[in-house]
């Protein structure tokens, strides 16, 4: 037996006011992003917002449906712009944002496993890693250096060949 060990690794900023100019402008925008965001029925509004290697800005938000399975996370939304719009073009950084309207705004939250997956999968298909910057309407923020860490083990194009 081999024994073997993954760690994951983060900064953690007391605010908004303690990140870089550019990673500060990303998380403003991704806040703003929220207001965009079609959630009826959960009132958890999600935005998202990626600068590319090229300078290009996209932003999305979720898209919620009546029937759940059908929505869209702001995290997918945003790859699939990409994809759309500038097709092989590697990301720099993502910032995700949320504004909880039953409750508070007040932590990071992290991406659900499809949009981890689908992260991977841009990674991958890209060729290039990406950070994430997570942080709510207010309070700490978090920055991971690379969204791949989020998902250790992850199942990739690779198993199918």
């Amino acid at each position: 037996m081999i024994k073997q060990e993954s760690q994951f690794s983060y900064e953690l900023y007391e605010s908004i006011n303690e990140l870089p100019e550019d990673d500060k402008w990303l998380l403003d925008q991704a806040r703003e992003a929220t207001q965009k965001a079609y959630a009826p029925y959960s009132r958890f509004q999600v935005g998202a917002v990626a600068r590319l290697r090229n300078g290009e800005i996209v932003t999305g938000s979720n898209q919620e449906n009546a029937s759940f399975p059908a929505g869209l996370c702001a995290e997918r939304v945003v790859l699939a712009a990409i994809a759309s719009l500038y097709p092989g073009e590697p990301m720099e950084s993502m910032a995700i944002s949320y504004n909880n309207l039953n409750g508070e705004s007040n932590r990071p939250i992290t991406p659900c496993g499809i949009c981890r997956q689908a992260l991977q999968e841009f990674r991958d298909h890209t060729h290039s890693a990406f950070r994430l910057i997570l942080g709510g309407m207010h309070g700490e923020v978090i920055v991971i250096p690379d969204a791949a860490m989020l998902l250790p083990l992850s199942f990739t194009g690779e198993h199918l060949r």
